[in-house]
């Protein structure tokens, strides 16, 4: 693909607004992380290590709108490397940007939990962008994160650790396979399939 048709491929998934809402989503984190003096205590990073992944996952997900599917789908080209590369960097950028957040501990919410969250929230909304379009992507990541937010304080066992990932510490093996399985899964669906057009009928 030629300069020119990376920066119209770049304008048309709106990215440069996506890269700066994903910076504005850090400033939002490091705000709130310093509110709640996260540093004084590792478990008050809680509330910031599970919504700033959401937040910043619900910016990629919108970004994976495409207001020219019938062009994209009769391309001489195929998509998905664009798709793949588009995916991978903002994730890539977001995974960068907001452990800064929470530097400090990092064998509890610190740096690893963010980036776990992040990976996993963005791959749940990379799905959903395939099943029900990129506008309403954020949906099932929202949901499922509140759910897990409110659920999982009293829960115990060993499954805890896979089922309730966005809550655990950074070093849960059990949380990371969970949200790596969730990464690769939705950003492969997404890869191949693209987002769900606006408007079409289920």
């Amino acid at each position: 693909m030629t300069a020119i048709g990376l920066l119209l491929y770049a304008r048309s998934r709106a990215l440069w607004p996506t890269l700066a809402a994903l910076v504005g989503t850090t400033g939002f984190a490091l705000w709130a992380a310093h509110l709640m003096d996260a540093y004084l205590d590792p478990s008050r990073r809680v509330p910031v290590v599970a919504l700033a992944p959401l937040l910043a996952a619900a910016v990629i997900g919108t970004s994976l709108y495409t207001a020219s599917d019938e062009l994209d789908r009769t391309a001489v080209r195929p998509w998905w490397p664009r798709r793949l590369v588009q995916l991978l960097g903002l994730s890539a950028v977001a995974a960068a940007l907001l452990p800064t957040a929470v530097l400090g501990d990092t064998l509890v919410f610190g740096p690893p939990a963010m980036i776990r969250n992040t990976l996993g929230s963005t791959g749940v909304t990379a799905a959903a962008a395939v099943l029900f379009g990129a506008r309403l992507s954020w949906l099932p990541a929202f949901g499922y994160v509140s759910a897990v937010y409110l659920a999982s304080g009293g829960a115990r066992g060993p499954a805890v650790t896979v089922w309730a990932w966005p809550m655990q510490p950074g070093t849960q093996t059990g949380a990371w396979a969970a949200a790596l399985v969730a990464f690769a899964a939705g950003g492969a669906l997404y890869v191949a399939r693209g987002a769900r057009p606006e408007g079409a009928r289920a």
